[in-house]
């Protein structure tokens, strides 16, 4: 009797349990009914709001240029055959011939690219500050650039920006070198190997010579590491001859300072070092930001749910009291 009694009880309450969630659906679409208006309200004001913001926004142009690694050896091959080879003999003299392994070439002159030196380097020898943190606007007619007053005075080439310490007036190089990381972006592909460089802002112009600028400057500085590091590397091996009569070691390091010959020529008659541009960059026509459809789309749809989590706080809150 027991048993019959507590199935009994376990039916009526289910159907009781089920009943309360659907008053509880029907009660919060209920409450929501009731607040349309206010809902309609906020999402309109931040329906507006977002559309004024989108049209407040300049545009922005991208330039990007479409580059392939270099084929050539550059003397790493060489070295790399003649570790295989002459490795363990080389040691007995004291000399490391690495071996096969290593940082790419190519891997290593994009790190180099998106270090704070080289973009400390490139932001200064070419007098990029301006263009960078005062930009405010350019005159499509005219193709000329705008500059924010308050920041930075053009024809007395002064900056004036106020700002709390440790920052002055002129932007350092670790501010510059977070708003270039923002508008600058490389990327490879890894099935082609292909590398792409892009620069996007206000000016497109600016953004396709600063393109061209940065492909110039990476092969430059690749080129001076690699030379230099071969000058120094045939001035030790010129020592180490000096020092040793055994006719095979002193045939060894011959040959390798005949490979870093071979780099230091390749160097100088070669422009495009480590990158070889396939597809240039070009001025571009069309604008890349912003998305202003989406900047309203998404403005206006988080006004409509910060109003309906607005409606349904008000009336649990005042529920309780």
């Amino acid at each position: 009797m027991s048993i019959e009694v507590t199935k009994y009880q376990q039916d009526v309450t289910f159907p009781q349990q089920v009943a309360d969630d659907e008053i509880d659906l029907r009660e919060l679409f209920s409450v929501i009914w009731q607040g349309k208006w206010l809902i309609i309200a906020i999402t309109a004001v931040f329906a507006i709001g977002s559309v004024l913001f989108a049209i407040s926004q300049p545009n922005t142009y991208k330039s990007e240029a479409l580059l392939a690694p270099a084929d050539a050896e550059q003397g790493g091959g060489g070295l790399a055959a003649l570790a295989g080879q002459f490795g363990g003999l080389a040691s007995m003299a004291g000399i490391n011939l690495g071996g096969k392994g290593g940082v790419d070439k190519t891997q290593m002159a994009i790190e180099v690219l998106k270090s704070r030196q080289f973009t400390s380097d490139f932001i200064q020898n070419h007098n990029l500050l301006p263009d960078l943190m005062a930009i405010k606007s350019w005159n499509m007619a005219e193709n000329t650039i705008g500059y924010d007053d308050e920041m930075y005075l053009v024809n007395d080439n002064q900056w004036i920006r106020e700002v709390q310490a440790p920052f002055k007036p002129e932007p350092s190089m670790q501010e510059a070198f977070k708003e270039f990381s923002k508008i600058v972006a490389v990327s490879t592909d890894k099935e082609t190997g292909m590398v792409k460089i892009s620069v996007e802002h206000l000016s497109p112009f600016i953004a396709q010579q600063w393109v061209n600028w940065l492909i110039q400057d990476i092969n430059k500085v690749m080129k001076e590491r690699d030379v230099a590091e071969a000058i120094k590397s045939t001035a030790f091996l010129e020592s180490k001859i000096e020092q040793t009569n055994v006719a095979d070691i002193r045939s060894i390091l011959y040959k390798l300072i005949e490979e870093q010959a071979k780099t230091i020529m390749f160097a100088e008659v070669r422009e495009e070092y480590v990158f070889k541009t396939i597809d240039p960059a070009l001025v571009p026509e069309e604008k890349a930001g912003p998305k202003r459809a989406l900047i309203c789309v998404l403005g206006t749809m988080l006004g409509g749910m910060l109003a309906v989590m607005l409606v349904l706080i008000r009336h649990f809150v005042r529920k309780e009291d």
